[in-house]
């Protein structure tokens, strides 16, 4: 089973920069059409990486302090923490096996 917590700006500093695991964040919007084809992507990996990275989703349109402090430009957007330290970010739809990769690389 999937185990993404959904965030707000106010639980940012505590969910992320505070957690124990590397960090992926996942920004997206209820109007975003990529956005729905990442999702499973997201999902997939919050249930296969659970032992190597926490998952979090985040609503950028009622959460607009974490979309400027980490410029969010465009959704879907993936930041990836380790600590409070941003150690890559994407912006765009990404396919499952790129998402993978990209993990497996700074992981």
């Amino acid at each position: 089973m999937s185990s993404v917590t959904v965030i707000n700006d106010a639980q940012f500093e505590s969910e992320v920069l505070r957690a124990d695991l590397p960090v992926l964040v996942y920004l997206w919007a209820a109007w975003c059409g990529p956005c729905r084809l990442v999702s499973p992507s997201i999902d997939w990996i919050a249930t296969n990486y659970a032992d190597r990275v926490k998952v979090v989703k985040m609503e950028i349109d009622p959460n607009p302090e974490t979309v400027k402090t980490y410029k969010v430009e465009g959704v879907p957007a993936i930041r990836l923490f380790k600590g409070d330290e941003m150690i890559h970010s994407w912006e765009g739809a990404i396919t499952k096996d790129k998402l993978a990769t990209m993990l497996d690389s700074n992981l």
